[in-house]
């Protein structure tokens, strides 16, 4: 059950988008997620029910998503859950993420994106993944290669799930 009807982002219910991250993904092997840009909390409170609402961090900017957020988790029982209102990681000091799960605003530029992956590689623990999904297919690839060295790419209802694995601490593109 979920309250979005002040939401800024699928105020009618859970986008296709987010579903088709959700079904590329096993939740039930995270350790320590990240909901980023969480907006009212769907992939938050969904994985809080798999691994447990202390394992689960869920952030957004708006101050709307956060309200929401905080509701939704508290009418599905996780009221456990970490919320965070943040820009990106600016606001945001937890690290050693198994997961991080976005569907980030693709359609403006890609300095958001470009945070939450750079940023993000950074707060994974190594065997970590990062998992995004959007309707852009090659910024998001190139972009995710560089930083992680390779990405599975899925298309699943005309979105594109992303999944990179941070296999060391230093960005791919960076000589050692």
């Amino acid at each position: 059950m979920f309250d979005t009807t002040d939401s800024p982002f699928s105020p009618r219910g859970v986008d296709r988008g987010t579903l088709a991250m959700l079904s590329a993904v096993d939740i039930s092997s995270a350790g320590k997620l990240l909901d980023l840009g969480c907006a009212y909390g769907v992939v938050g409170i969904y994985a809080a029910k798999f691994i447990g609402e202390e394992n689960v961090v869920m952030s957004d900017i708006d101050h709307k998503s956060i309200v929401l957020s905080n509701k939704n988790a508290e009418l599905n029982n996780v009221s456990g859950i970490k919320i965070v209102q943040s820009d990106g990681f600016r606001n945001l000091e937890d690290t050693g993420f198994t997961h991080i799960l976005s569907n980030p605003p693709y359609h403006a530029d890609f300095s958001i994106a470009k945070h939450f992956i750079e940023k993000g590689f950074n707060r994974l623990a190594i065997g970590g993944f990062m998992v995004m999904v959007t309707k852009r297919r090659d910024w998001y690839k190139n972009k995710l290669v560089s930083i992680f060295g390779g990405v599975m790419i899925q298309e699943i209802d005309g979105y594109f799930v992303f999944v990179a694995e941070k296999r060391s601490e230093k960005y791919a593109g960076v000589k050692k």
